[in-house]
């Protein structure tokens, strides 16, 4: 298994993908990994790595995509970034998978146009692993794609089970549509739109699952467009970082609380874990034509190797082919019938 890794992106960038790098080498002895950033400046953080450098190939790319540039036209014009020769290393065969901690607008833009989507796709999504107690659910879609059409929400569906399938191991996923109410009638005109289309979809729908339903284990793949998705995502790490924060003062505000949170430290601490997105390792990016996995900007080496896995899991899951064989089984929504007369008369 061959994962490229950039190197260059992300707050703690080179020290934390070169550490991440060889923490998953060192943890799956079948796995190869392709390190890109400028070779002179990542080979003093690899004087350690003897045990593993077979296994390592540092790739000169001296180009960075930041987040203070426009995406698109960095990606089309920095072809030694990367972000750039990653997917470019994917699509030729030269590597299975691509793991980056950089510029979010970067990897879509890179994915979407050196990559390329998987045929039938209309839009790729992120799709960040979220807890609920009972081992988490995927939601799809988290900031992709803010402005969206029924059909791009039913394949998210169709995405975000096939990912649980190949990665999770779960054999039919429950899929889940965000809503204001969980009646077929409610909502706004996509998801109303969105729900017959899903219905009818080669996955199990169970129907629309409301805001505080979202952590009750109601469906393994949440969809929403790309707005609310985003909402879900920086509302529930607010909400479990003050909550984490006020356990913690409670605790502290007298000796009995002191000396209970001793007892208890070691639940917290399993407790925290389950909020860390470190543990989780990153977001796939759904629908592109290779395994992609956008690691938060922030990312430790631990973040950075459990990123990596999830690549790999990707790839071993088959998660790209299953998408693909199932696409044409979604129908496509039957256009106006005004649109129709409107295209005869052209």
């Amino acid at each position: 298994m061959r994962i490229f890794l950039d190197a260059s992106g992300g707050d703690y960038a080179p020290a934390a993908p070169v550490e991440g790098a060889l923490r998953a080498l060192r943890a799956d002895a079948s796995l190869r990994i392709l390190l890109a950033g400028p070779q002179q400046v990542l080979m003093p953080y690899l004087e350690g790595a003897g045990d593993v450098i077979e296994r390592l190939t540092v790739v000169d790319a001296p180009e960075e995509i930041t987040n203070h540039e426009p995406p698109v036209m960095a990606v089309r014009r920095k072809n030694r970034s990367p972000v750039v020769m990653g997917m470019l290393a994917v699509k030729k065969g030269e590597a299975d998978g691509f793991v980056s901690c950089g510029s979010t607008g970067a990897v879509l833009a890179g994915a979407m146009f050196r990559l390329g989507r998987i045929p039938g796709v209309e839009r790729p999504a992120l799709a960040p692993m979220l807890p609920n107690g009972k081992g988490g659910f995927l939601l799809v879609d988290c900031g992709a794609n803010v402005d969206c059409q029924p059909l791009w929400l039913a394949q998210f569906g169709l995405m975000g089970a096939a990912y649980m399938q190949g990665v999770m191991g779960i054999e039919i996923p429950r899929v889940g549509l965000v809503n204001i109410g969980a009646e077929a009638e409610k909502g706004n005109r996509l998801v109303k739109e969105t729900y017959p289309l899903m219905e009818t979809a080669p996955y199990l729908f169970v129907g629309n699952v409301e805001a505080r339903d979202i952590t009750m284990d109601m469906a393994d793949v949440l969809v929403a467009d790309g707005f609310s998705g985003n909402l879900i995502l920086k509302f529930m790490e607010g909400v479990a970082g003050t909550l984490l924060g006020v356990i913690k003062h409670e605790i502290m505000a007298d000796t009995r609380g002191k000396m209970g949170g001793l007892l208890l430290k070691p639940a917290f601490r399993r407790v925290a874990n389950i909020f860390d997105y470190s543990e989780i390792g990153g977001a796939p990016l759904l629908g592109v034509a290779g395994a992609v996995v956008k690691a938060h900007g922030s990312s430790n080496s631990n973040a950075v190797a459990g990123a990596i896995r999830q690549a790999v899991k990707m790839v071993s899951g088959d998660v790209t082919r299953k998408i693909t064989e199932n696409l044409k089984r979604i129908v496509p929504p039957a256009q106006d019938t005004n649109e129709k007369n409107d295209e005869g008369a052209r």
